[in-house]
């Protein structure tokens, strides 16, 4: 049982504020049809590294707690390393490049959805 496809403008706006990669494709033209000067996201290499990044941050995050409980203080120590190092690229790679996002939208882009 499928459902049936979201309203266009809903998906339209969802695009405008997300601005997601991969198969957005028609969606887009149409988001540029409206607002000629819409640019979609030139980041998918810096936002894959972020993942991986992120991933490692947060099973250290995990596994720190875990081996002081377990009494495996160098592992817990390398863990403590590894969220240190990885909070300062996730700083400068990608909360950063938040700020400065949020700064270049549009007030109204960051409206919430209508609630259907």
């Amino acid at each position: 049982m499928t459902t049936p496809p979201d309203e266009t403008e809903v998906l339209k706006d969802f695009y405008k504020r997300v601005r997601p990669w991969g198969f957005w494709g028609p969606i887009r033209k149409l988001v540029q049809m409206d607002d000629p000067t819409f640019q979609p996201n030139p980041d998918f290499l810096r936002d894959m590294f972020n993942i991986v990044i992120g991933i490692a941050w947060q099973t250290s995050l995990v596994a720190f707690p875990i081996y002081i409980v377990i009494r495996r203080f160098n592992n817990a120590g390398i863990a403590f390393a590894i969220v240190i190092v990885t909070s300062l690229v996730l700083k400068f790679t990608w909360y950063d490049h938040l700020r400065k996002i949020e700064a270049a939208m549009p007030p109204s882009a960051g409206a919430p959805l209508p609630v259907r």
